[in-house]
């Protein structure tokens, strides 16, 4: 009696409560994933698009563009503005000066936190009844209904598509999990755990989609690009900066969590 009992007890706390990994902005850029979380890339019968950070390489005259201000400038689409610009002034052009305005850019993001929620959105829930059954069943997971977890910025901030990729982008590289904005989980999607549930009792199986919370400061400022003579230079003003957060879930993942139970539960 005391070795079923131990058994049912054993089952009872499979629930596997992870709170929240957080890592700091200095971090390794990976993070350990917890047993209960499950690759399902290959299952997911709905395919996610790849999210990867958009990278602009610096031509060689924005390179020597970012020599003349000490500020960093990391938005990929300034980068593509600046890669862009065919002003090249003559070195016979003495005398000449322009201050060209290029608008307000969100320069920089500087990452100060990130954590992972390893239960961010429920995305399914399995469940068995055996309470009239004579023998222990099984119970495995698939997916009811497409479900998407939607991510997104928790502050209002100028420049939202801007800051959006700087953040993602630092956040990737403090996790190494695949982040995105948008993850969708296709109906029918499998996973197979085999998870048992004895007589006399009931079996849910929640799945939950993951997500990283990622918090830090974006750096604004109004870009000219002046120009004297034959020389150029950026000239930033007004340069401010604005804490902001994001909720960004992880693509193709699930986070399992079982519970066994006398009676049934509402609460999920």
């Amino acid at each position: 009696m005391a070795r079923k009992l131990a058994v049912v007890m054993a089952l009872v706390m499979i629930p596997f409560m992870f709170g929240w990994t957080q890592v700091s902005s200095a971090a390794l850029g990976k993070i350990k994933v917890p047993d209960t979380v499950k690759d399902i890339s290959r299952q997911n019968t709905y395919p996610n698009p790849d999210m990867d950070p958009e990278y602009v390489q610096p031509s060689p005259a924005t390179l020597e563009l970012f020599k003349t201000t000490n500020y960093s400038i990391e938005n990929p689409n300034l980068i593509r503005l600046l890669n862009e610009s065919s002003i090249q002034p003559s070195k016979l052009a003495i005398g000449f000066r322009a201050n060209i305005y290029l608008g307000n850019w969100a320069l920089n993001y500087e990452s100060k936190e990130t954590t992972v929620n390893w239960e961010y959105k429920q995305a399914n829930l399995n469940k068995w009844d055996n309470r009239g059954g004579k023998d222990t069943t099984e119970l495995s997971y698939e997916q009811n209904e497409e479900f998407t977890a939607l991510g997104g910025l928790t502050t209002e901030v100028y420049s939202e598509e801007d800051v959006k990729k700087l953040m993602i982008a630092k956040a990737k590289q403090n996790t190494g999990l695949n982040l995105a904005f948008k993850s969708t989980i296709g109906k029918g999607t499998k996973q197979e755990t085999i998870l048992r549930v004895p007589a006399k009792k009931l079996g849910y199986l929640q799945a939950f989609v993951p997500a990283a919370s990622e918090r830090g400061t974006v750096m604004y400022g109004e870009v000219y690009l002046n120009i004297q003579g034959s020389e150029k230079k950026l000239i930033i003003k007004n340069v401010t900066q604005k804490g902001v957060g994001a909720w960004i879930p992880v693509q193709d993942k699930l986070t399992f969590r079982y519970v066994v139970s006398d009676h049934p539960k509402n609460e999920f």
